[in-house]
This record gives structure tokens, sequence and C-alpha cells, in this order.
């Protein structure tokens, strides 16, 4: 499903139970790092070899923290009059300017420390 479609999915979703009135920037955007934090939860005290190897249960509990991350995501996207697909787009353009192949391959520095 397209990100628009879904978008209009989660409008109607939230307007017929009324919640638009609690869907402001602030509010959006506070559900989505409390449900970015249920998903680092999930990998707190996790090796790094665990974490690439999950069990069906913490697989489908990872699935379910991505969908409320992207809910919310959309939703405040929405509500804000922001493409995703063209703010994704300007930033990896603005990313390659600070992060040249050249100087940032197999590089975890920060562009300012290139």
């Amino acid at each position: 499903m397209e990100i628009e479609a879904l978008s209009a999915k989660l409008r109607k979703f939230a307007s017929d139970r009324d919640w638009e009135q609690f869907h402001s920037p602030k509010n959006l955007a506070s559900a989505l790092v409390v449900e970015a934090a249920e998903l680092l939860e999930i990998f707190q005290w996790m090796k790094e070899d665990e974490s690439k190897n999950l069990d069906e249960r913490t697989l489908n509990k990872v699935k379910e923290e991505i969908a409320d991350i992207q809910i919310y995501l959309l939703r405040i996207s929405d509500v804000m009059g922001i493409s995703i697909p063209e703010a994704v787009t300007a930033k990896i353009e603005k990313n390659a300017g600070k992060y040249p192949v050249d100087k940032a391959k197999g590089s975890s520095k920060k562009y300012d420390e290139l």
C-alpha cells in the first residue's frame, strides 16, 4: 500500500473515533518517541548476535512496534502536510553532500569529523 493510501486510512481511522483533537504535532511526536523506546526496550539487554536472530515471538513484538512507529510517523506527516517521500529524498541528497563516498565509506564518523 502506498504512503498516501496508508495516511488516508489512518486519517479516517482517527476521524471515525474523533481522535483528531488529540493528534497535535506535539502529541504525535511524543507518541512516536514512546513507541521508538518500546522498540529499543525489546533489544535493551541483547547481545549483537541475539538481536540478529530473534525467535518468532520476539520478532512479532518488533513488527508491532515498527508498525506503531510508522503509524505515528504517517500521522504527524499527514497532520503537518509533509510528504515523506519528498522529505526523505531531500535528506538523502543533503546527506550525500555531508558524507561523500570517498571520505565516508566504511567510517562511522560524523560528517564534521571526516
